[in-house]
């Protein structure tokens, strides 16, 4: 079978659409981190927004060798979320949620159709990126439950906390208001995963 004439082909259609608005999600998510001060956040999620990015880049790469010519025009038709609205918070809850989905259900069942299709490479480029996905949905889990329980910079024990935009770094439990070297404001702080015990 010809990739062009499979469920497969049309799944990388998909799933490249998909990947290119979680990319946009991501950025508008980072955004509204960063207007509201906290750019560690931002930067995290600027991180995701460039991984989801590249794995636009890979499933528009298989479409394009899957094609020996200029392809004009893919009809697809299916489901994207629009769940998320302007609130940093609940945006990191919906995304993790997205995320949860694309890992298990969405990828792994690319993956079966394109195994079962002849197509290895790609069975391996959805199970790769549904791996990333899992990662993407446990961390924006952890950085939503430390933002909702106020526990994002301060902490039970001591850690090492260090300023984003000087390097400055100091052990507690609690993070500074201001920097005490270029003071910037606690957003600016690099945020501890997995060190949040609530």
């Amino acid at each position: 079978m010809l990739l062009k004439d499979s469920k497969t082909f049309l799944h990388l259609a998909e799933a490249f659409a998909g990947e290119c608005m979680a990319r946009t999600r991501y950025e508008f998510i980072e955004y509204g981190a960063r207007m509201a001060g906290n750019t560690a956040l931002a930067d995290i999620l600027a991180k995701i927004a460039f991984n989801e990015f590249n794995h636009a880049r890979m499933l528009y790469t298989f479409l394009q060798k899957g094609h020996k010519s200029t392809i004009s025009n893919i009809n697809i038709s299916s489901g994207y979320p629009f769940k998320e609205k302007w609130d940093v918070l609940e945006n990191l809850k919906l995304a993790s949620e997205n995320e949860r989905e694309e890992a298990f259900e969405i990828y792994p069942k690319h993956a079966e159709i394109a195994k079962t299709e002849g197509f290895e490479d790609i069975e391996k480029l959805f199970l790769n990126i549904a791996s990333v996905e899992k990662s993407h949905s446990l961390l924006l889990a952890e950085l939503y439950k430390q933002m909702k329980t106020n526990c994002m910079y301060k902490k039970e024990n001591s850690v090492e906390w260090r300023c984003a935009d000087c390097g400055y770094t100091f052990k507690g439990s609690d993070v500074f208001a201001e920097c005490p070297l270029c003071e910037a404001k606690t957003g600016h702080v690099s945020i501890k995963l997995a060190t949040c015990s609530i």
